[in-house]
């Protein structure tokens, strides 16, 4: 078994790169958890008015995700299922930030389309479909991921990447739950391109 403990590992260490907070350090806009929502993500660094640095925020969170499957499937399909979750883990309970990460839509994204493309594809146009027409990121992230096991199902008719993809889906949903709570409120704030 231990090549899948160190498979998990790895993947886990991988997943906990805080790419956001780097990032913004670096740019100088100081702790990224101090501003917005506090998250560590793409959306959050857009708030930051600077929209390049949170398109590479986007790109390196998914590029873990999506790294870490395609590394781990040439060990077998097992393998590439572990990696999934633990890069995914990785994100959203990084130890060098005392486990408090992101929300995980980006690098769940890439490690669906690491992992099965078109399902991948499918939710990213869900996505952009439903924050185009709403302005609301949490929201086309959640109907994204509520659609991505159907997605699964229907496109590979196959019970392991159906269940792994579920299990991303509800720990992002279970992960939105105060931003549930603001659209439900009506309170959530809507998309930005620019600062202010």
């Amino acid at each position: 078994m231990w090549p899948f403990y160190l498979g998990a590992a790895l993947a886990y260490l991988l997943g906990s790169i805080p790419f956001g907070l780097v990032l913004t350090r670096l740019a100088g806009y100081g702790d990224i958890r101090r501003i917005g929502s506090g998250n560590i993500g793409a959306t959050n660094v857009l708030r930051t008015g600077n929209k390049a640095l949170a398109a590479l925020t986007l790109v390196l969170d998914a590029g873990k995700g999506a790294a870490a499957v395609l590394i781990a499937k040439r060990f077998g399909a097992d393998m590439a299922a572990i990696a999934a979750v633990f890069v995914f883990l990785g994100h959203l309970f990084p130890v060098w930030l005392r486990f408090k990460g992101g929300k995980g839509v980006a690098t769940a994204g890439g490690v669906v389309l690491a992992y099965a493309w078109p399902v991948g594809l499918a939710g990213i146009a869900t996505w952009l479909v439903v924050a185009v027409a709403t302005r609301y990121s949490s929201l086309a992230a959640l109907t994204a991921c509520a659609l991505a096991p159907l997605y699964a199902w229907l496109i590979t008719r196959q019970m392991q990447p159906t269940e792994v993809i579920l299990v991303l889906a509800v720990i992002i949903i279970l992960r939105h739950h105060a931003n549930i709570r603001r659209l439900l409120r009506g309170e959530e704030s809507r998309i930005r391109l620019s600062k202010g």
